[in-house]
């Protein structure tokens, strides 16, 4: 079964940290950091919709200005999310800029972005014609999801990197999978509608509420009526959706270990940085960073299904090795314990 997510890292381990998840056959994905972001093509870049910050150290947010100059000039709205101070980090770089010619442009960029803090989520929008300035500003409760929507949502934890930094898990509700062999003996092509009747499963629409599938073919336009919960059952496969998860720059506190194996139990996919290896243990605690060890146990301890190390001290270049096996000793180590 093909999951919604397909995360990949945009840099090499020992560069900027980025993580972007491309949505399967739609122009949608999401951003994880804004570290540099030149390895992605424009087309990808405008590809992104939401973003989620982790901090607003330079490596994890030098790229909101090349993304930024992707975006001006187009008819578009992004929504940004990042930890407490993340509004004075953002208008500090929108500030940076002159914005005088910005009403004689035809489309208007709407930035949405939000402030996750320990018990609230606060809100601005920045208008691009309005040269970026705030239009007020809305404030909700936080419990742990910072973005919903019927197919998937965001949750968000609080670590301590000597300031708030943000931990992230995507978590896909649940999978849709059509069966291609039960199309064909239905009589209808893939198309279009498929996105559709997705759409309405994860919406929750009444089963007995008619779907028209709706296709051309060399005899001209097609359609076919159903009930949609029986075009579910003849048709589609649904499975537990997947989770992913991004987890950077935080010391191995007690509490940040417990807040990280919270988060990313279960997860399909974890994306945890490893930035020392366990013979640097103490330079990694003053810095507030993991090594690999630490990284390969929480991912152990959280029971996930698969790991990916990055942001690697640029010390370790040529021992990249070393750093995985480090990890990948303790990961098997804690799942023998567990």
């Amino acid at each position: 079964m093909r999951p919604a997510f397909h995360p990949r890292l945009v840099n090499d381990p020992f560069s900027d940290p980025g993580l972007y998840v491309p949505f399967h056959y739609e122009r949608k994905a999401l951003m994880f950091d804004l570290g540099d972001p030149g390895p992605l093509t424009a087309r990808e870049l405008l590809s992104v919709t939401h973003i989620f910050v982790s901090h607003t150290h330079m490596d994890h947010f030098i790229g909101f200005d090349p993304l930024l100059r992707v975006f001006l000039g187009r008819e578009r709205t992004l929504f940004l999310y990042g930890p407490p101070g993340f509004f004075d980090r953002l208008e500090g770089k929108l500030s940076g800029y002159t914005w005088n010619l910005a009403h004689e442009y035809e489309h208007d960029l709407h930035l949405v972005a939000t402030e996750v803090r320990p018990d609230q989520r606060v809100t601005r929008v920045y208008s691009f014609k309005s040269r970026f300035e705030s239009k007020g500003e809305e404030t909700l409760p936080f419990s742990g999801v910072v973005y919903e929507e019927p197919r998937f949502r965001v949750e968000a934890a609080l670590l301590d990197h000597r300031i708030p930094c943000l931990a992230f898990a995507a978590q896909e509700r649940f999978h849709v999978n059509i069966d291609k062999a039960a199309l064909l003996d239905l009589g209808v092509p893939v198309g279009p509608w498929i996105d559709r009747f997705k759409a309405g499963l994860y919406q929750g629409q009444d089963p007995e509420e008619a779907f028209e599938v709706v296709w051309t073919d060399a005899d001209g336009g097609n359609r076919r009526t159903f009930p949609l919960g029986e075009l579910r059952d003849r048709i589609a496969r649904i499975t537990p959706g997947s989770r992913i998860v991004y987890v950077t720059d935080a010391v191995a506190s007690p509490g940040n270990c417990d807040r990280i194996v919270a988060l990313a139990r279960g997860a399909d996919s974890l994306f945890i940085e490893a930035a020392f290896l366990q013979e640097d243990e103490d330079l990694a605690r003053r810095r507030y960073h993991l090594t690999a060890a630490q990284a390969g146990a929480l991912a152990g301890r959280a029971g996930v299904r698969a790991f990916t190390l990055f942001h690697f001290s640029p010390r370790y270049q040529g021992r990249e090795t070393a750093l995985q096996e480090e990890a990948k000793e303790a990961y098997e180590r804690e799942c023998r314990w567990r």
